[in-house]
């Protein structure tokens, strides 16, 4: 018999309501002790909570019955809506313990859920992904995989692969009978339909990790370009410190804002420059790096400076982004002016701000939410929202791009070749996948859930 689990599915602290669940197959008894019954099944019930033993009252609540398997996990599940304070939820803890109920691990309740076939793994995945969610694209996102978007798209993509698999199979397992003798061929057109449709997604996995994790920024430039300004105007806050003093910034700040419905993650860095000491040369190497691992980066141009400081990060800069010209209320200098024609060669397009007057602030904003809108939204599902689902439509598209060039000569290792990329993508929803993967999963769940 599997355990019985409990777990508050609240976070702590002072609410007005707490939630306390439990599953598994002493839940209805474990109710009944502390309630004097089982209330109605999915409707709510008002009860008085009472210690086995001694009787005494432990809270009045809201108790809700749900008998396996038409509940959350696929088994008998229960819920306990108590009154919020840190006391109550520790005597409603104390007394399940003393019951002799487990304590459910991080993730448990959807890791049965899943064992039990109430959830795919991606649908899992959502849960988490729900509970996370900080933005409205995420909260949409997630809900639209829980529905079983993902899900839906991978299912078709592998109906079609066991199609053309059962195709060339025939063709090798029954090579005396009477069957045509073009089946490679007919499985061609299938399988290249899909290389195509999974070169499409893979192109396209990055909007939906964007979306899930936040698209990325990075403000970069030389020392006292003005980067820590231009982040807290973006921000509306003091995030950064802002000094004359060059190199203030040694770490990497990172700001989240949400802009349009979406996350995006907005980093000040280090002046790019050569270093000084030993920290400031590391703070130059993590500015760098974030930078070049971002969506979009801002490059701060010092527009009335003529020291020529602004080369020093000018090989960071890829088309697309934007070079903010600062000091825009000042007079212009050579560097402003080198800094533009670097910034149009390599594609990047311009703005002009003065974070002393506000000058220009406005539209550089607006810029930069249609860019996030332009690089999140999209008429279709993503494909991918987690680098896991990426990795395993590499895999799948590996496979099938062998399996085309197999065909003519080698159908049997063509085959099974098409059998190993139908497993990739079964691995997504986990109809087929090993054990410490889904410890790795539902190990970033939070307990309760």
């Amino acid at each position: 018999m599997s355990d019985t689990i409990f777990a508050p599915a609240t976070a702590p602290g002072r609410a007005a309501v707490a939630v306390v669940r439990l599953s598994g197959p002493r839940s209805a008894d474990v109710v009944a002790r502390l309630c004097g019954g089982l209330p109605a099944p999915r409707l709510a019930s008002l009860r008085r909570l009472r210690r086995p033993g001694d009787g005494e009252t432990i809270d009045q609540a809201l108790v809700l019955w749900f008998p396996g398997p038409a509940s959350y996990t696929g088994e008998d599940c229960a819920e306990f809506h108590v009154h919020g304070g840190q006391a109550v939820v520790e005597a409603v803890v104390e007394t399940l313990a003393a019951l002799g109920l487990r304590l459910a691990e991080p993730g448990e309740f959807t890791r049965l859920a899943f064992q039990n076939g109430k959830l795919d793994l991606a649908q899992a995945e959502a849960v988490a992904d729900l509970v996370d969610a900080e933005s409205e694209a995420q909260r949409r996102q997630a809900l639209s995989q829980l529905d079983g978007a993902l899900s839906d798209r991978y299912a078709a993509w592998r109906a079609s692969l066991i199609e053309s698999l059962a195709l060339l199979e025939a063709g090798v397992d029954f090579p005396d009978e009477e069957l045509p003798e073009d089946l490679a061929a007919r499985a061609r057109p299938g399988l290249a339909a899909l290389i195509a449709e999974l070169d499409a997604a893979l192109s396209d996995a990055a909007r939906g990790e964007r979306v899930r994790d936040g698209f990325r920024v990075a403000l970069m430039g030389a020392p006292n370009a003005g980067k820590s300004s231009l982040l807290n105007a973006l921000a509306g806050r003091d995030a950064a410190i802002v000094t004359a003093q060059p190199g203030t910034t040694r770490d990497v700040i990172e700001t989240p804002l949400v802009l349009e419905g979406y996350k995006v993650l907005l980093a000040d860095t280090a002046g790019v420059r050569r270093a000084e000491d030993v920290i400031e040369a590391e703070g130059v190497r993590r500015a760098r790096a974030w930078a070049e691992s971002a969506a979009l980066r801002l490059w701060v141009v010092d527009g009335a400076a003529g020291d020529g400081h602004w080369r020093e990060a000018a090989g960071l800069l890829r088309a697309g982004d934007i070079c903010v010209i600062n000091k825009a209320d000042l007079p212009a200098s050579g560097d402003g002016e080198a800094a533009r024609k670097h910034a149009a060669a390599v594609g990047a397009t311009m703005a002009s701000v003065s974070l002393t007057t506000g000058l220009g602030l406005d539209e550089l904003t607006g810029r930069l939410r249609r860019t996030v809108v332009a690089a999140l939204s999209g008429a279709d599902f993503p494909a991918a929202t987690r680098e896991r689902h990426r990795g395993r439509l590499v895999e799948a598209r590996d496979h099938l791009g062998r399996a085309v060039e197999m065909l003519d000569a080698e159908v049997e290792l063509a085959a099974e070749d098409v059998r190993l990329a139908a497993r990739s993508l079964g691995r997504i929803a986990g109809r087929v996948d090993a054990e410490d993967v889904l410890d790795r999963v539902f190990s970033s769940f939070c307990i309760g859930k």
